[in-house]
């Protein structure tokens, strides 16, 4: 479980979140969903601990991350806006890697990357060098590394982008699985048809601030508006009004 608490982050005079709070469960898929700016990747990072927020809280399965950024990681999987593969490598020297990173050896690293290679279906790249790899291999390898050491909490950052359809629809089976299995799950995205299809719970950014949240019915019908997209625009361009 990830509990996101009053965070807020600015880099000098800007200011790229301005007070967010959410609760991401276990056994659930929760989406960020904002324009581009709206502070969803610079949230995401908090969570991860590669930024420390300037205000406010995340915690981790009940971690502090800003006390204990290493505990928390370990209870993390990172799927990662850029998948920033090592070409000389192969897949199983990166799972072995980052397996390695987070503490598995010997037999347990082995059947790790037995394990994972079988649920992304990718024994077929498995020795292979990543250079030259399609977009949906390189989207394999880095969920892959991002899971091999069976993270409870996984967090992914516009998971879909640059993907074919053949690649997001793996991508959403194995994040329905991991959901299936009691996973915490928490992405970003401003794709309407992926956020409907995939999320449980929906948390609308705008201008670095929560403006609404909830299943993507339950926001259709407080906008009265037809479908989500129009709901999201009603949503944000109402918060815009209010705040101005």
């Amino acid at each position: 479980m990830i509990i996101i608490d009053h965070i807020a982050k600015n880099f000098g005079d800007i200011q790229a979140v301005r007070d967010v709070s959410l609760e991401a469960r276990d056994g659930a898929i929760t989406t960020l969903l904002g324009a581009n700016g709206s502070g969803k990747t610079t949230t995401l990072r908090t969570v991860a601990g590669l930024l420390k927020p300037s205000t406010g809280t995340v915690k981790v399965d009940g971690i502090a991350v800003a006390d204990d950024p290493l505990a928390a990681q370990r209870r993390l999987g990172i799927f990662p806006d850029q998948f920033g593969l090592y070409t000389r490598l192969t897949t199983r020297e990166h799972l072995a890697y980052y397996g390695e990173l987070h503490g598995l050896s010997g037999a347990a690293l082995d059947g790790a990357i037995t394990d994972v290679a079988g649920l992304l279906h990718m024994q077929d790249i498995l020795d292979r060098r990543t250079e030259g790899f399609s977009q949906g291999q390189r989207m394999k390898v880095a969920l892959a590394r991002a899971i091999v050491h069976r993270p409870q909490n996984v967090v992914l950052d516009e998971p879909t982008r640059g993907l074919d359809v053949m690649s997001v629809r793996l991508l959403r089976r194995i994040l329905t699985d991991l959901r299936e299995a009691g996973h915490c799950v928490l992405l970003s995205s401003h794709v309407m048809a992926e956020v409907e299809i995939l999320s449980d719970h929906v948390v609308m950014m705008v201008d670095g601030v929560v403006c609404a949240a909830g299943t993507a019915a339950e926001l259709v019908a407080k906008s009265g508006q037809p479908n989500l997209e129009e709901a999201f625009v009603h949503l944000t361009e109402t918060h815009e009004r209010t705040a101005a």
